[in-house]
């Protein structure tokens, strides 16, 4: 049986790590967070995710092995999955420096006598492989494709589904130039029972921008038409939307795909803003200006000037102000890059020095991630008692289900959910 080692255990690598050890893979895993290491151990997942924390309790000590340090865990292995964090540069582009540090651990760790393949599931710009890990590993003394197989293979986890995403993938991206490293991945999974597709590094590295920029490209046209319908006036945006979704031209798509053409107050998390940008930015350090993505960009900040313009015209700075929701979507805790938090700062640029906040999962989180000058509710019933004023920001059942909690009182609806 093939080991298999997971370098980076954060939502992509500890979904990647269990959900091997599900199709029965003997799996070692490390994350250079010795804090995180500490909650795996204890049987805890530091973020919500469902399904998770099950198949931890499930695997940990059997198939699924934390090991001390990144040597013990890439020695038995044959397949590297590297799941570590590519963050966004100063400049929009992608920071590589832990991708390439992880790989010379692991290179300077391990004996030449067997062929392992280095698989890189981490968010990397196209031609990454190509142009930097495979010059990098051959500056260490290795010949990739004899010595080792570099490959690119993205994910494709949607948070809040990930286990299931990973478990059941629409899709398999393989890139790999040397048929060895090929194999090796295909026998992976040849268990998931999903099309594999074998592409060049290059391609599959594409093939990831491609599918969160345009996810990125349908929510900022969803949220400009939202802005066009309110200055028309008298649309009801939220109708015009939900009739659009029953275009049968949308069939046979996921039903959820209809989900990013439909109006909020801009996209977050850590995919699709940092992944957008860091197209836009190749491609002008190539010279070629992407007007869409840049424009994509742009429409995604402006949505959130026109939340705060919106409800600035009509309250006063003297008003209590209660943020509804505080995670970029639903059924998550993952506050990275919410349009949240830009917009209650843009807030209290203004003057609005009462405004406190409420999300079923992530008022902690987003207390500890931003350190705002606010007050948070530790219920729905308590911020609807204790604001004038009320925005809408993530789209969570529970504020749907209590809709009557804010009788009589104002309710900006950006995430049009209430319709």
């Amino acid at each position: 049986m093939t080991d298999i080692a997971v370098i980076g255990l954060g939502f992509v690598g500890l979904t990647t790590a269990l959900g091997l050890s599900e199709k029965g893979y003997r799996v070692y895993g490390y994350d250079a967070d010795p804090e995180k290491m500490s909650c795996y151990r204890n049987g805890i997942v530091p973020f919500h995710e469902p399904g998770l924390k099950p198949a931890l309790n499930r695997h940990i000590n059997q198939r699924f092995i934390l090991a001390d340090c990144l040597e013990d865990a890439v020695r038995p292995a044959q397949i590297i999955f590297y799941c570590v964090g590519t963050p966004r540069s100063a400049d929009g582009s992608v920071d590589l420096s832990y991708i390439l540090e992880a790989t010379g651990q692991m290179l300077r760790a391990i004996d030449r006598t067997d062929f392992r393949v280095l698989t890189y599931k981490s968010t990397i710009p196209p031609g990454t492989v190509r142009d930097t890990i495979t010059p990098f590993v051959e500056k260490l003394g290795y010949r990739v494709g004899c010595d080792v197989g570099v490959a690119s293979n993205p994910e494709f986890l949607a948070e809040g589904r990930a286990w299931d995403d990973f478990l059941n993938p629409d899709r398999i991206v393989i890139g790999a130039d040397d048929e060895r490293s090929t194999h090796l991945l295909k026998e992976v999974y040849a268990r998931f029972g999903a099309p594999v597709h074998t592409v060049s590094p290059t391609t599959a590295e594409f093939i990831k921008y491609l599918s969160n920029t345009l996810l990125a490209t349908l929510i900022s046209f969803a949220n400009e038409m939202a802005m066009l319908a309110d200055q028309v006036g008298d649309v009801e945006i939220a109708r015009a939307f939900k009739i659009l979704h029953q275009d049968k031209r949308w069939s046979g798509a996921p039903a959820s795909m209809t989900s990013y053409v439909y109006p909020g107050c801009g996209f977050g998390g850590y995919c699709l803003p940092k992944d957008t940008e860091a197209m836009y930015m190749q491609g002008k350090a190539k010279g070629f200006e992407a007007q869409g993505l840049r424009h994509v960009l742009q429409v995604n900040e402006r949505v959130k000037d026109f939340v705060v313009e919106k409800v600035a015209a009509e309250t006063p700075a003297s008003h209590t102000i209660g943020v509804l929701g505080l995670a970029f979507k639903p059924n998550s805790d993952d506050v990275r890059d919410t349009p949240t938090r830009a917009i209650i700062q843009r807030l209290l640029d203004r003057g609005y020095s009462k405004i406190i906040a409420y999300d079923p999962l992530a008022n902690d989180v987003f207390d500890r991630a931003y350190h705002l000058p606010i007050t948070y509710a530790g219920s729905l019933r308590e911020i609807a008692q204790a604001a004038d004023v009320f925005i809408l920001l993530t789209a969570w059942d529970e504020f749907k289900r209590n809709r009557d909690l804010f009788a009589g009182k104002k309710l900006y609806d950006f995430r049009y959910c209430l319709s």
